[in-house]
């Protein structure tokens, strides 16, 4: 665990609930203080503070891409023509529905995407109708997931 990151943020109660919320976004914050003996007060003005620091940067769902239709998720690697073409790329790519999560990364690749697909045609589309005629887009080069093996967040412990 990185020491600079750890500071007056973070402290036992803090990491307490952290924990119980990454294990429940939706728990209630009189259960979190019920079982920290804390007041629900403390809680609220925890949470708010580990808000306003960035230290939790929201609340969401998480869709199970699968369960709603889409069977095809894969990442990919894009090599751009050249570097100066990562950002612009990148803005283009917020616009496909299909990509999901993209990152500016080192070696082969100057992006590393997240695409969700109805199906391999449906993807095939998306790739080269879409993204490989994004300016700058060099190459891609893909890799279709089977499934998550886990995912989960970092650890404060």
């Amino acid at each position: 665990m990185p020491k600079n990151s750890l500071d007056e943020n973070i402290d036992y109660i803090n990491q307490q609930i952290i924990r119980m919320l990454s294990a429940d976004g939706r728990m209630a914050y009189s259960e979190i203080a019920k079982e920290l003996k804390i007041s629900n007060s403390l809680v609220h003005q925890r949470v708010k503070k580990l808000q306003d620091t960035g230290i939790i940067s929201g609340f969401s769902i998480q869709l199970n891409a699968k369960k709603i239709g889409y069977e095809t998720i894969t990442y990919t690697g894009i090599a751009t023509k050249e570097a100066r073409f990562a950002y612009s790329i990148a803005e283009k790519l917020k616009e496909i529905p299909e990509v999901v999560e993209c990152h500016f990364v080192s070696g082969k690749y100057a992006l590393f995407l997240k695409i969700v697909a109805a199906n391999n045609e449906e993807f095939r589309k998306v790739l080269y109708e879409t993204i490989h005629n994004i300016e700058g887009v060099g190459s891609t080069d893909s890799f279709i997931s089977f499934g998550s093996a886990f995912h989960k967040n970092i650890s404060l412990l």
